[in-house]
């Protein structure tokens, strides 16, 4: 009887597999051919699923962001339900989390002369400000008072702060263990809690 090949999972798990190549060897290094190496395929396994190396790199974003999404609107219980804790998902303070951060910046690293890794990286900053955007609009109480821009600029300043956090983390790992992470983003949030408090809290301090 011939063996059930479940070619979702399978596809999943090549492109599991390249996230880690990628963090590992950066983005030039990962071919096709070593991709397939440490996922155990031939090439030609790997080409049944998959056109080029470009749709696996798709496929691995796309895994990224579905796991970011998972951790970051998960249920949670109530002592851990704040917005720290949520937003602390997209640090490197594990090994997944952290292989996660080095395939971004493998990413990045080739955005800048590849016209279609340029809208890839359109698309994955819209879909991280609409999840952040969510976590805020969950998290901080206030937040549906502050005007618009003052939104916008909450939510730049910290996928930004978020995005160099973490490219620390991965270059410099004994310089930002997770608590110091944590701690930083901590910060982070305080002073911006402080800069954009409704005005009618503002009047009164």
């Amino acid at each position: 009887m011939p063996k059930i090949v479940d070619h979702a999972k399978r596809r999943e798990e090549i492109a599991l597999v390249a996230c880690k190549v990628v963090a590992s060897h950066g983005f030039e290094q990962a071919t096709v051919a070593r991709i397939a190496r440490a996922a155990g395929y031939t090439t030609g396994m790997v080409a049944h699923y998959y056109e080029s190396k470009q749709d696996i790199i798709l496929a691995a974003l796309r895994l990224i962001l579905v796991r970011i999404e998972g951790r970051l609107t998960r249920e949670r219980e109530s002592g851990e339900s704040n917005l720290l804790a949520v937003l602390s998902e997209a640090l490197a303070l594990d090994a997944q989390r952290f292989t996660e951060c080095a395939f971004w910046m493998a990413f990045w690293g080739q955005v800048s002369t590849h016209k279609k890794l340029k809208r890839l990286n359109a698309w994955v900053h819209r879909e991280y400000m609409r999840l952040f955007a969510r976590c805020f609009a969950e998290h901080w109480p206030s937040w549906s008072e502050l005007p618009r821009s003052e939104r916008d600029q909450v939510l730049r300043s910290v996928v930004t702060f978020i995005n160099g956090l973490t490219a620390g983390a991965v270059t410099s790992p004994r310089d930002w263990p997770a608590a110091a992470q944590v701690e930083q983003l901590k910060l982070q949030l305080e002073l911006l809690r402080r800069r954009a408090r409704p005005k009618r809290d503002k009047a009164g301090t």
